[in-house]
């Protein structure tokens, strides 16, 4: 019995447990089917990745503040982040990855980096 190819439909030639045809029809299958199926998932991630490189940015020695004008200048979307870490003093800190701000009197925000 020939097994086909899910991406083409060729006959798949080769050793028994080969599920498709070519790498090009192995790429192009998974591309099909971790496709960010839904907008709204491709714009969220997209956010984020705005709002990572823009801390990132400005953030360059892993402690530094900016202002809230400046980052909003840079296209930072206060609405997207990834996780929230509250100390025991209180301090609440927004997390976008490994990327966090914190926000300070006068729309100042203090921007650090979470060691790993």
């Amino acid at each position: 019995m020939q097994k086909a190819c899910p991406e083409c439909g060729d006959t798949i030639r080769g050793r028994v447990d080969k599920k498709f045809c070519s790498d090009a029809c192995r790429n192009s299958y998974n591309n099909k089917v971790n496709k960010d199926v839904r907008n709204i998932i491709r714009n969220t991630n997209n956010k984020l990745r705005k709002n990572y490189r823009v801390l990132e940015e400005l953030n360059p020695e892993q402690k530094s503040t900016a202002s809230k004008a400046r980052l909003v200048e840079k296209g930072f979307d206060f609405n997207y982040i990834t996780s929230i870490y509250t100390t025991k003093t209180g301090k609440v800190y927004y997390f976008v990855y490994d990327q966090g701000y914190l926000p300070l009197e006068g729309d100042f925000y203090a921007l650090v980096k979470r060691e790993q």
